[in-house]
């Protein structure tokens, strides 16, 4: 494999989740096999900016987004930096290369009410995928934890004395969330449904499937998006926009920025302030209804 030590690098020393490596991979091969067809290069240490201008340019040609281009030369410049720290190249090509400009997206947040509709149609489920369905919901919005973390969640890592769990986020970096006792009655009652499948095959893991085997990411997605499609008519309904709405929420109703970005386990306050634009408009209304001097 051409880039074996790169991912040993990527995994061992950056200590990057499996689907990033993945992804890093598939867009180093992507403009190898760009290189290649186009310019007869054997190996990218080798590749000069023009040519990976061309790769850019093949790829906006295609119709993907900038956002979708810049994510996959920042991959690249990646790979550069790691052939520059192991001495294998002397310069980056892409040493003075200027991202695509992308407009900014604003994530929509479920309403406090279509989140309310959605835990009320779930409170009377009285089966294991019911219950089940319930706590996912519940977790996502009072934690606002990443859908990964919520499919690798272990049994050993819940307390229920502390009332809290344990989550694994990204580059591996662990955190301790609170639960809402609510959530623990949940969580209780799942696992009561959970002892009596027939049989286990992932037995470490808490969110099984019926068959009894660790559930996985696109499915998580496909049972957000089921119940959310009934109570919210926003174009993007998926677990990322309850952990935006749980943000957005909380700073709603005056969470510290900081214990809100600890909660979402980010590693700067620039990556947690993008969820304050619904609080700054919130306060902008409460400002103009209650200010005395705005009647005048």
């Amino acid at each position: 494999m051409p880039f074996s030590d790169f991912i040993d690098y990527l995994t061992l020393e950056k200590k990057y989740a499996a689907n990033t490596v993945v992804a890093y991979t598939q867009d180093l091969e992507c403009f190898l096999t760009f290189a290649r067809a186009e310019f007869g290069y054997s190996t990218i240490k080798d590749v000069n900016y023009p040519v990976i201008r061309s790769w850019i340019v093949s790829l906006v040609d295609t119709g993907i987004s900038n956002r979708s281009v810049n994510r996959k030369v920042s991959s690249l410049r990646t790979y550069y930096k790691f052939l520059l720290k192991t001495k294998q190249i002397e310069v980056n090509p892409l040493l003075k290369h200027r991202a695509l400009k992308t407009s900014k997206k604003l994530q929509v947040p479920f309403s406090e009410k279509e989140v309310t509709q959605v835990l009320d149609a779930l409170e009377t489920a009285n089966d294991f995928e019911g219950v089940r369905n319930k706590l996912m919901v519940e977790l996502f919005y009072s934690t606002g934890m990443r859908r990964t973390e919520l499919v690798h969640i272990k049994l050993k890592n819940i307390s229920a004395t502390e009332k809290n769990l344990k989550v694994l986020g990204k580059r591996n970096k662990e955190r301790i969330i609170p639960l809402l006792p609510s959530v623990c009655l949940t969580l209780s009652n799942y696992l009561r449904y959970r002892e009596q499948l027939e049989h286990i095959s992932d037995p470490e893991y808490l969110f099984l499937s019926v068959k009894g085997v660790k559930i996985y990411e696109t499915l998580v997605y496909r049972i957000i998006n089921s119940y959310f499609s009934k109570a919210s008519e926003k174009v993007k309904r998926s677990p990322h926009i309850l952990r935006h709405s749980f943000a957005t929420h909380l700073l709603n109703e005056g969470a510290d920025l900081n214990a809100v970005k600890e909660l979402l386990g980010h590693s700067s306050l620039a990556s947690t302030q993008v969820y304050t634009h619904n609080s700054i408009a919130t306060l902008k209304e409460v400002y103009k209804n209650s200010h005395p001097r705005n009647s005048k």
